[in-house]
């Protein structure tokens, strides 16, 4: 059963952030879908710092994010991660969801900046498009909540 986030409950950003957001080429309409909803939701919060990168895909994503942890001043407060992996007739599905989940969870540690994955992996187009929809159960608006409160929680405890 899906639940929709209640945006207004998610604690403003004072001071703002800065938040990266890694979008795979792959499935234009519905990375689009999911980066609308989730800057809508970042900025309404108090994140004006947005950059946004596009990538050959979502293989590239653990790679791009320790560049930019490592190379990108001032300091990332999160990174979000934005695609879709639609399961085909080989194993390449599995190994891109496998390597994608294990190498931002390395990077994220390694950097101490919190990494948000939010890559669907699917079994057809349909489920993809159906979490990318333009309504309250977009999964773009739950990456973007998460960066918020993980954020959040980060400088109640700093």
């Amino acid at each position: 059963m899906q639940q929709a986030i209640d945006v207004d409950a998610l604690p403003p950003l004072d001071g703002g952030a800065r938040v990266a957001i890694l979008c795979s080429k792959w499935y234009p309409e519905v990375v689009q879908s999911l980066h609308d909803k989730c800057t809508q939701v970042l900025r309404a919060k108090g994140v004006h710092r947005i950059e946004s990168h596009i990538l050959p895909g979502c293989f590239e994503f653990p790679y791009a994010a320790s560049e930019l942890t490592e190379t990108a001043p001032p300091p990332l407060d999160a990174i979000i991660c934005l695609g879709v992996v639609l399961k085909g007739d080989t194993y390449h599905f599995e190994m891109i969801v496998d390597e994608c989940v294990r190498g931002l969870g390395e990077v994220s540690r390694a950097a101490r900046v919190p990494i948000i994955n939010e890559i669907l992996p699917v079994t057809d187009l349909a489920q993809a498009q159906a979490r990318a929809a333009d309504d309250e159960f977009n999964k773009g608006i739950e990456a973007a909540a998460a960066a918020i409160e993980i954020i959040h929680w980060r400088r109640q405890i700093s």
